[in-house]
């Protein structure tokens, strides 16, 4: 059975704002990013290394990207939605097949974590 959660946080930004910098972001949160010839994002993270990239639509709010390392990849929508004068991030998580439940979640709690981590900058940038 496929398994999927789904992460929500709300910010004190408009969704313009959130977009853009959610792609500004990268630099700041992880300090060896690099960018190659196809516009993948690579980096070392939690478990080793990763590459990804963005698919974006800027008046939708649609920010998916793909996230591969050694175990797993994943296609991952995230969306920037209007809430008022907030912006509400939403991220779908689907459990790769190649990760047992107990992997899923631990990379669930780390993205939580990161999406906490991301709402401060973003909401420190105000």
């Amino acid at each position: 059975m496929t398994r999927t959660r789904i992460i929500s946080i709300e910010v004190n930004k408009m969704v313009g704002d959130v977009f853009n910098t959610i792609l500004e972001l990268s630099p700041k949160i992880i300090s060896d990013i690099k960018i190659n010839s196809e516009g993948r994002l690579s980096f070392i993270g939690f478990c080793g290394e990763y590459l990804s990239k963005f698919n974006k639509n800027n008046s939708l709010g649609i920010l998916n990207h793909q996230y591969v390392d050694k175990k797993s990849s994943w296609n991952i929508p995230l969306h920037v939605i209007s809430n008022g004068d907030f912006s509400e991030i939403i991220i779908f998580l689907k459990q790769p097949t190649e990760l047992s439940d107990l992997q899923f979640e631990q990379k669930i709690n780390k993205i939580s974590d990161m999406m906490t981590s991301m709402k401060h900058i973003l909401e420190s940038n105000v």
